[in-house]
């Protein structure tokens, strides 16, 4: 399982980077995407693949019935999922805003509109 996901990972971030370093926005905004993906699996792999319970104490006793999940990978899943909604969120924004003002979304033809 961990090498499947591996080459997941290894695509996700070869496309991701492929994309953005196309000539286009959307391309970029979407290698972006691909890439904050490819982050997340990484955190989640990195963790191990294991099963755990819930980190609940049963009544009258003083440790866990079964080995509890390690909390730590899925606030940082967590947190990252966040970060990149916000970061996508900005650059769809920025986009929009930039080809409403220039007229083309090709970023070469933007260079030549420097004065």
């Amino acid at each position: 399982m961990e090498v499947l996901l591996a080459v997941v990972i290894g695509t996700l971030y070869g496309g991701g980077l492929y994309l953005m370093m196309r000539r286009n926005l959307v391309q970029l905004i979407i290698g972006l995407g691909l890439l904050s993906h490819g982050a997340n699996l990484l955190i989640f792999i990195a963790a191990g693949l294991r099963q755990g319970g819930a980190p609940i104490i049963a009544e009258g006793k003083k440790v866990f019935l079964t080995l509890p999940a390690d909390p730590l990978p899925q606030a940082l899943i967590l947190t990252s999922i966040v970060i990149s909604f916000a970061v996508t969120a900005f650059a769809l924004v920025l986009f929009l805003r930039t080809y409403q003002e220039v007229g083309t979304n090709d970023l070469d033809e933007m260079k030549e509109t420097d004065t």
